[in-house]
């Protein structure tokens, strides 16, 4: 079997030093839809050096690009095709504001692997600590088509109940036919986001735009639209990648402010609107002050 769960758990974690950059934060916001119109005051805080603020998502790339995931199937007693890989959620948790200039130590681990019968379940974590402490932690749920069946631990279900009633807001955000491009610049070097012949391999009639990319999409859009703009209120996002986005196509993007669940819980939903609102992010949830 690729995929040696008792091993992969076993295995001692791996550590190394990150770092980033301004440039690095303008380059991962330009990549997620930033600086449209250019010169909105609004959009400078995510492009413009002197006013620069940092999107939590940020995280999900700072210092490697997406250092849970394509550093963490080469892990020992993970062995896969990359053509079956799927990235099937993300959790973040923001322990203080990020930086615009960094030095960090991350350090990787397999986090737990689950036998979901036709498929596997890897989640990738990565905690990252500063001088002054820790940063953020990562979980990286990866999805691991034809490797499961051998009977291990199913894992818990990520399925949330459907919010109820009518979105607080909904607001639409279009993804340029280029999107996938730029976004793979922060570092997810995945031919399937660029390479039409390993799309059609992987089973895409073209490639997908990165469910990161999506991710950090729509978590922009919370921010802008919910928390006045503030990046530093946020402090867990959390989602389950439902479906995928084709580069030139328009999110929607649906959120429910649900104080009963817990203070500062926003649901989000979003959706392809050129594909009948097929659903792309599901079970999702910001927590924020």
């Amino acid at each position: 079997m690729p995929i040696d769960a008792a091993k992969a758990l076993a295995a001692e974690p791996r550590t190394g030093e990150i770092s980033w950059n301004s440039k690095d934060v303008q380059l991962y916001h330009l990549g997620i839809g930033a600086g449209v119109p250019a010169t909105d005051p609004d959009e400078l805080r995510y492009t413009l050096e002197s006013r620069l603020h940092v999107l939590p998502s940020f995280a999900t790339v700072a210092g490697s690009g997406s250092p849970g995931v394509i550093s963490g199937l080469s892990m020992p007693g993970i062995e896969v095709d990359l053509a079956k890989v799927l990235h099937g959620g993300q959790a973040l948790t923001v322990h203080r504001p990020l930086p615009v200039t960094g030095t960090a130590t991350a350090t990787n681990r397999i986090a737990a692997v689950y036998d979901k019968g036709k498929a596997a379940v890897l989640v990738l974590r990565t905690e990252v600590v500063d001088a002054e402490g820790p940063l953020w932690t990562n979980d990286a749920q990866i999805f691991v088509r034809g490797e499961g069946g051998w009977g291990g631990d199913r894992g818990p279900s990520a399925r949330l109940e459907p919010p109820v009633g009518e979105p607080d807001r909904t607001v639409e955000r279009p993804i340029r036919e280029d999107q996938a491009l730029l976004y793979r610049l922060s570092g997810d070097w995945n031919p399937l986001h660029a390479d039409p012949e390993f799309a059609k391999v992987a089973g895409f009639e073209r490639p997908i735009l990165h469910g990161l990319c999506t991710y950090g999409s729509t978590l922009k859009a919370v921010v802008d639209t919910l928390l006045g703009g503030d990046v530093t209120r946020v402090k867990s996002y959390v989602t389950r990648f439902a479906g995928v986005v084709y580069p030139g196509e328009t999110l929607r993007i649906r959120m429910w402010h649900t104080p009963g669940t817990a203070p500062g819980s926003t649901r989000v939903a979003v959706s392809a609107v050129e594909r009948d609102d097929a659903p792309v992010l599901a079970d999702t949830v910001v927590e924020h002050s």
